[in-house]
């Protein structure tokens, strides 16, 4: 089956999203239908900021290590491209797609807080990507992270109109993250011609209620890292604490 086959409408693909090799094997062995990064986490795992502070080559060097441990589909988060010009992105996803990835994420945010990249000129950067590679390129839009909730109803025509842009430009899926309001979650799925992929945060509907507003692919995003170190944490407070109680 392939990559683009599994974004299906209603039956979502579950990406459980990894840092390095040791959590792509993990999240594999316990029955993974494909393997996703995660850039918050990747960066954070090697001690880099989000928002392309981490190095590209350093980039590669990871998912390389990835795929020597697992030959299940990969998806990297390829943030904004790692460069400056259309050429230039589309030479870096032509390195990842070399390594045998299969998909990439592309925000329109311009990091790191840079605010929104114009759609038109997203556009660009995603045709060249598809006149250089197959990769299933899971296009992002950053409106509804870099809003508030309140706003996001008002934000729905215009991402919308840019998941439009996106996909006569070349995009197979279209991601926003943010967005955690069911009905309009339902509206994106309903009016794009893109499969929808929404990110489960801890203040997201649950699964089966994404499944139920159609949407296609669900990822957890930086969550699963997060939730890692902080049971790392934990562990090392509960197996110290004889410290503290003998002080």
């Amino acid at each position: 089956m392939s990559f683009a086959s599994l974004h299906q409408p209603g039956n979502p693909l579950i990406l459980f999203n990894i840092w390095d090799a040791g959590s792509a094997r993990a999240v594999a062995e316990a029955g993974a239908a494909a393997l996703a990064t995660g850039s918050a986490s990747v960066a954070g795992a090697l001690g880099y900021a989000d928002g392309q502070a981490l190095p590209f080559d350093l980039l590669l060097t990871v998912v390389g290590r990835i795929r020597a441990v697992s030959q299940l589909p990969l998806s990297v988060d390829f943030e904004a491209g790692y460069a400056d010009t259309p050429q230039g992105v589309a030479e870096n996803a032509a390195r990842l797609a070399s390594l045998g990835v299969v998909g990439i994420n592309l925000e329109d945010g311009i990091p790191p807080e840079g605010g929104i990249r114009a759609a038109h000129a997203q556009a660009e950067l995603i045709a060249a990507i598809r006149a250089n590679s197959p990769l299933f390129i899971n296009a992002r839009t950053d409106l509804f992270l870099q809003n508030p909730a309140e706003r996001h109803g008002s934000l729905v025509a215009e991402a919308l109109e840019r998941g439009r842009i996106y996909a006569e430009a070349g995009a197979n899926g279209f991601f926003v993250p943010g967005l955690t309001d069911p009905d309009l979650i339902a509206t994106i799925c309903r009016e794009s011609s893109l499969p929808i992929n929404v990110m489960k945060s801890p203040s997201a509907p649950d699964i089966d209620q994404l499944a139920a507003a159609g949407v296609a692919r669900v990822s957890f995003g930086p969550f699963p890292w997060r939730d890692a170190m902080a049971g790392l944490v934990q562990a090392f407070r509960d197996e110290t604490s004889f410290q503290a109680n003998r002080a």
